[in-house]
């Protein structure tokens, strides 16, 4: 039975009790049992008709491909309206659904992590930058960044950024840098000479092509206040078009 038949089957039934009801009210009025079977037949029909409405803006956000929000519509037509056609209906595509539309939250959740500033007026020249906080253990964004950036006179470089006053590095140290979880590898770093409270990595090529692979990475650095801290970054969604080379001076 389709789903429009289902619905016209029971509006069908409701409008005959209904009248059934009025013939004997004229004759002797109706008994409670019968009242109360009147309002549950009006209250079905209602209920099978606001799920077909829900149904079809259901389909309609399907065909917008607004898969956030059909999946929100779908859950809420199975919550709300069990056993009826409209439910059968979204059944079978609603987990594959769902779990399409966590899949777009946290892509979108990972490309918001990340800022993109092009052709800002700096010292010297003009720069593009990326940058992403570290996230805590309790998800919320931590004080040091990791920047990538390319300067028109300074060329590209990636370091990190924190609050004063900065990080502990004599000559040139070793930064332990794992991707998505693997073996931690010493990747070589410097402080500035001009003393912010940054630390730059000195093969800053290769270290963007790892970022560009990975989704997690890890770097343990030390800090002149608070010690050895280990600094989560998710960098998955990094779009490298954000961060476009500089044009060449000729």
């Amino acid at each position: 039975m389709s789903a429009a038949h289902a619905r016209r089957v029971a509006l069908r039934a409701a409008m005959l009790l209904l009248a059934g009801l009025a013939l004997a009210g004229c004759q002797q009025g109706p008994t409670a049992a019968q009242r109360e079977a009147a309002a549950q037949a009006q209250a079905a029909a209602q209920r099978l008709e606001q799920s077909q409405q829900e149904l079809k803006l259901y389909h309609e956000m399907l065909a917008r491909k607004d898969i956030q929000l059909a999946a929100s519509l779908g859950q809420q037509i199975e919550q709300m309206y069990p056993g009826t056609p409209a439910a059968s209906a979204v059944a079978r595509d609603l987990p594959a659904l769902t779990a399409e539309a966590a899949k777009q939250a946290q892509a979108r959740r990972l490309a918001a992590l990340w800022d993109y500033q092009t052709g800002v007026p700096m010292q010297g020249g003009t720069q593009n930058t990326a940058s992403i906080n570290a996230t805590r253990s309790d998800g919320t964004p931590g004080t040091i960044q990791l920047i990538l950036r390319r300067h028109s006179a300074w060329g590209q470089s990636v370091y990190l950024y924190g609050q004063a006053p900065g990080f502990v590095c004599k000559g040139i140290c070793r930064v332990p840098v794992s991707a998505d979880g693997g073996k931690p590898q010493g990747w070589a770093a410097y402080l500035p000479p001009t003393g912010e409270p940054a630390l730059f990595i000195k093969d800053d090529a290769r270290f963007i092509r790892l970022l560009e692979k990975s989704r997690v990475l890890e770097m343990r650095v030390d800090l002149k206040q608070g010690g050895t801290r280990m600094l989560k970054f998710e960098v998955a969604g990094f779009e490298p078009a954000d961060f476009p080379v500089l044009p060449s001076k000729h």
